[in-house]
């Protein structure tokens, strides 16, 4: 199976009838500055990583025909080998389809869509592909293309791509640092179950994540002393108010895996079509009456940073999905 060489050119090596080859990758800028192991785990996808790190010790990769350890940072030019790696067949597996997804923003350094809710960001999980491989295959003269942040599968919205690697690295370290900042930010639509007091402005919980019986990933709320537990901070403001729901203006300061869905659970008031954290009843009951809402209320509507090259301020904004506001239209005031 063809797989694409991500941050760099590669060149078989005298390749048997169907046998795995030996591959010369020379480090174009997609690469620059990426460690060898990160490199490598990118580019052997489906190969444990525990094998990676194994023909790393071994000295059968090499940089520039001289062996190098995991950490070794990459540069332009750099010629890496990579020995012959059998990849566990997966036949079943069909290559993503192309798609493009409605784009906000784009330049030579990044693009922001607009994402659909239903549809995963990546592959894994029993996901075979999610937009970055759907974008790839859409766009096969693109050098590199990889996500900046994650959305879940059932949130829409907001999605940032960097194009070049030192867009990516500017970026997910603005997202990192922008606790307290005042210039990096995300906010996002919630409809939640019930009156949302006024007072509530502020969610200080700290958040703990772990895995079921069965492997999923969940998230919970944990005491402040819980040795797992990792501070979470989420703002909240009223957008609107009907008889039975409230829209929610929320903003996120620390970027914790499924934060806002159990914060908002936490208060007593969960997100409208939530599968993990809501009110499974009442989702049964809106997915079968007359508006027939399946989706969870959650989209990602602006998103401000500086541009990793320019440094300017981009503010960016995604109105509410047809049928988020077709729903609300539905609703008794």
């Amino acid at each position: 199976m063809d797989r694409p060489i991500i941050g760099g050119k590669s060149s078989p090596a005298a390749p048997g009838r169907n046998a795995p080859s030996v591959l010369r990758i020379t480090v174009d800028e997609g690469g620059q500055g990426q460690r060898l192991d990160n490199f490598l785990i990118r580019l052997l996808k489906g190969v444990p990583k525990t094998h990676v790190y194994r023909v790393i010790r071994s000295g059968e990769v090499r940089v520039n025909k001289g062996r190098a350890a995991a950490d070794t940072r990459l540069e332009i030019g750099d010629v890496v080998r990579v020995p012959p790696v059998r990849v566990a067949e997966r036949a079943q597996d069909a290559p993503a389809p192309a798609r493009e997804f409605p784009v906000v923003f784009e330049d030579d350094h990044l693009i922001a869509v607009n994402k659909p809710a239903g549809v995963a960001v990546h592959g894994g999980s029993g996901v075979s592909f999610g937009v970055i491989e759907q974008l790839r295959r859409s766009r096969p003269q693109a050098k590199f293309l990889e996500l900046v942040h994650r959305l879940d599968k059932e949130t829409s919205g907001l999605l940032l791509i960097a194009k070049k690697r030192s867009a990516l690295t500017a970026l997910q370290d603005q997202l990192r640092a922008r606790q307290g900042d005042k210039v990096i930010g995300k906010s996002y639509a919630a409809l939640v179950i019930g009156a949302w007091p006024a007072s509530k402005k502020v969610i200080d919980v700290p958040l703990h994540k772990f895995l079921t019986g069965e492997g999923e990933r969940r998230v919970r709320a944990v005491e402040a002393g819980h040795e797992e537990a990792k501070r979470s901070i989420t703002l909240v403001k009223i957008a609107r108010r009907w008889r039975d729901f409230t829209l929610l203006d929320v903003t996120i300061k620390t970027g914790r895996t499924h934060q806002i869905r159990v914060h908002l659970t936490h208060e007593g008031h969960p997100i409208v079509g939530d599968a993990k954290y809501g009110d499974f009843a009442l989702n049964k009951s809106l997915a079968r009456g007359e508006a027939h809402f399946e989706r969870m209320f959650l989209h990602a509507q602006r998103l401000r940073f500086q541009h990793p090259a320019s440094g300017e301020v981009i503010e960016l904004e995604a109105p509410l999905p047809p049928e988020c506001e077709a729903f609300l239209a539905t609703l008794p005031t």
